[in-house]
């Protein structure tokens, strides 16, 4: 048979690792040039990979939460179509992710004469004809034994373990714990180690109810010391490590580890908060005839089936203001000490989600008339929401509105995206006592904030496009009159 490798490769611009989030496929099934085998998650979004060619699937090289380096092996795919010779197979059964009826040995077998090292201790490893390029040996395993030649008669060869693989597993002879793929999300999202888990369903698969279990609050010890110590989780390579959050003894403390997303995110907010000087100016106004804007909107036939809400007219008032204020959409070039003024609006649109804040942005939103923004808005949300937020739709932004209204905050001094030259917080609106034609009445109040950095936006500018949005969505008319 003909065995082609496929790499972790670069899908964003210049990273260097990815976490693989899900396999689609198992080794034996059939894969077509370009379908979906994995989703991997890399430190500015998740990402489907496509294989690039035909053939079945071989083996899985990784497990799923592992972090692989770009350019490692992820899997292999026989392409040649024919089955593996029978000569250096070996007797015993192969292991694979799934779970298996009844435990059985692994085996490792030669394919050559110069053998090689099993890998992912802990995991298992799945019978290999190729010779692939050593990987980074597994934490506390045991060195291989030597494998007989390939002319020999086949020899099967126990997987070595390490010693808190041989503590806490679960599945057949020590390795990976055995459940199925829904128990294993239920058990990354409650923080709980599969491998501390007891399971109770038939040949020990571990079940929701374990799972539940373990993660609920157990009866606080009688403890001498002054503070818990964290035990470390056994660990099946050095990668795999970071794959699931480290539990203090007591269940008291959980460590997750910063990867990802929001690791990219964390340190984007670092370098930008220490690099530009920021300034943050406020503005507190009548939002109440947009408001019954977004009504009648929604009661019309122009709008109809899109979605209408008062961040589309927000939206709509900063492109506004950005035609009147062009220098505020800049940029600053350090390098080479330049401010580059941008003709065309990235709006970026700050999004929580359970993969962390990200900031995808609508390319030339300027050019948009406001039933293509919405639809944009629309698309946007929904696609961030769903992690499929690729990165290029995060590059390239050079405003930002970032919506903290929506969890009832009245507003906040939110830090640059790096590479931009200012962000607006939008607070929430609610009904506040307001001086309205000479009267204290109930109306519709919020507060914008606008952060800015002072290096190429000065105070008179930054305060001009402030007052210019409040004024426009305190009187929605001039959306048309300073279009």
């Amino acid at each position: 048979m003909t065995i082609r490798e496929f790499k972790m490769p670069d899908v964003g611009e210049g990273l260097t690792e990815a976490e693989i989030l899900k396999w689609y496929v198992q080794p034996g099934d059939t894969v077509e040039d370009g379908q979906i085998v994995c989703e991997v998650e890399t430190a500015k979004a998740a990402v489907e990979l496509p294989i690039p060619f035909d053939g079945t699937v071989h083996e899985l090289c990784f497990p799923e939460g592992t972090t692989v380096d770009v350019g490692q092996v992820i899997i292999s795919v026989n392409v040649g179509g024919g089955a593996a010779p029978e000569a250096p197979v070996a007797e015993a059964a192969p292991v694979a992710q799934a779970v298996a009826p009844a435990p059985a040995p692994v085996a490792e077998e030669e394919a050559e004469p110069k053998g090689r090292t099993p890998v992912l201790v802990g995991y298992g490893v799945a019978a290999s004809s190729t010779k692939r390029r050593p990987r980074k040996a597994a934490q506390g395993a045991v060195p291989a034994a030597p494998v007989a030649p390939a002319q020999a008669a086949p020899a099967t060869v126990a997987v070595p373990v390490s010693v808190p693989e041989q503590l806490n597993g679960h599945g057949p002879g020590g390795g990976r714990p055995l459940a199925k793929p829904p128990v294993r999300k239920l058990a990354k999202d409650l923080g709980v180690d599969l491998a501390t888990v007891t399971p109770t369903g038939p040949d020990g698969i571990i079940t929701r109810a374990d799972v539940h279990a373990a993660a609920a609050p157990a009866p606080a010890p009688v403890v001498e010391a002054p503070a818990p110590t964290p035990v470390a989780q056994s660990v099946a390579a050095p990668a795999a490590a970071q794959a699931a959050p480290v539990v203090s003894t007591d269940a008291r403390e959980t460590r997750i580890p910063v990867k990802g997303v929001r690791k990219a995110t964390a340190a984007a907010m670092v370098g930008s908060a220490f690099t530009a000087p920021h300034v943050t100016e406020f503005v507190t106004f009548d939002i109440t005839r947009t408001m019954k804007l977004v009504e009648e909107l929604k009661s019309g036939t122009d709008m109809a089936g899109l979605r209408v809400n008062p961040l589309l007219l927000i939206a709509k008032a900063v492109l506004v203001a950005v035609r009147r204020n062009p220098e505020i959409n800049a940029a600053w070039d350090e390098a080479a000490q330049e401010i580059v003024l941008k003709h065309y609006v990235n709006l970026g649109i700050a999004a929580a989600t359970p993969r962390g804040l990200l900031v995808p942005n609508i390319k030339d939103a300027h050019a948009q008339t406001l039933p293509e923004l919405s639809a944009s808005l629309s698309e946007l949300i929904s696609t961030a929401r769903d992690g499929k937020t690729t990165p290029a739709a995060m590059q390239g932004g050079t405003f930002t509105i970032t919506n903290v209204g929506v969890f009832g905050v009245d507003t906040g001094t939110p830090i640059l995206n790096p590479g931009e030259s200012a962000i607006l917080a939008v607070g929430a609106i609610k009904l506040q006592p307001w001086v309205h034609k000479g009267k204290v009445k109930p109306r519709q109040v919020t507060t914008l904030a606008l952060s800015f950095d002072h290096r190429l936006v000065d105070g008179e500018l930054g305060s001009k496009f402030l007052a210019d949005v409040a004024a426009i969505l305190e009187q929605p008319k001039r959306l048309i009159s300073w279009a």
